[in-house]
């Protein structure tokens, strides 16, 4: 009696799980599907493409640079510092995003933008 208690329980966790796990992979799905925008809302007017470095293409590297940019309020970027992402696709993703230009604004803001860098480029 108290083993089918227990298979009970078992089950019931793992339908709380499975569901959970559902709801997280539909809130990651709607997360990447969103357009990216600023963190303050500021829209990009113009993107320059970053350049793949050759070494990060033969050792096969990819991924997602997370750049925070200083932008003054003409749209210029003044300043750019990699959060998160590959060491080797780093300053590429600096050198793209300061090149980047913003719609301007009444005064100067930090934004944050993802670099996507794909072998496919």
């Amino acid at each position: 009696m108290k083993n089918n208690g227990f298979q009970m329980r078992t089950r019931c966790g793992g339908r709380i799980g499975m569901w959970l796990l559902h709801s997280a992979v539909l809130a990651l799905t709607v997360a990447l599907a969103m357009p990216t925008l600023a963190a303050d809302d500021r829209p990009v007017k113009s993107k320059v493409a970053p350049v793949y470095p050759e070494v990060a293409k033969r050792l096969k590297i990819s991924g997602v640079v997370k750049v925070e940019a200083t932008v003054d309020p003409d749209g210029k970027v003044t300043d750019v510092k990699t959060l998160s992402g590959c060491v080797a696709l780093k300053t590429a993703a600096e050198d793209s995003v300061r090149k980047w230009r913003f719609v301007q604004s009444s005064g100067q803001s930090t934004v944050e933008v993802d670099v996507n860098f794909a072998l496919s480029q």
